[in-house]
């Protein structure tokens, strides 16, 4: 398997639908140091998950957390997302995306969000104008 970049790009971020591909992600991650990302696959939708446990040490500042609430909270209300998604602090987990795309934009846009890097996530969850 190759390393995968941190942040991940959508179109590498790994499709963790069956057991062995799940795992097989998580140890990579886990042998790289970095937080690890995917796609699930849940009847026909798709579910997004980070964990950060594979990178310890690794820290998000609290402006990227805040951000990465934020966007969970707007996907919760415009219910892109189900209620019971999870914004961290060490897993995140987002659950029902209506389309592989979606999911992978999503999946790419938290990763950068980890590192640092929250524009992507801006672009992906705008805010909308009150």
């Amino acid at each position: 398997m190759q390393p995968l970049p941190a942040p991940c790009p959508a179109d590498l971020v790994p499709d963790a639908t069956a057991v062995d591909a799940f795992n097989a992600a998580y140890k990579q991650a886990k042998q790289q140091h970095t937080v690890f990302i995917a796609v699930e696959q849940q009847g026909r939708r798709w579910t997004v998950k980070a964990d950060a446990l594979t990178a310890d040490p690794h820290t998000v500042d609290d402006s990227g957390y805040d951000a990465i609430r934020a966007a969970v909270i707007r996907l919760i209300r415009s219910r892109e997302i189900r209620s019971d998604s999870s914004a961290g602090p060490v897993y995140f987990v987002l659950y029902h995306v209506e389309s592989e795309p979606r999911a992978r934009e999503l999946a790419a846009a938290l990763h950068a969000a980890l590192y640092g890097d929250i524009e992507p996530l801006t672009r992906a969850v705008p805010e909308t104008a009150p």
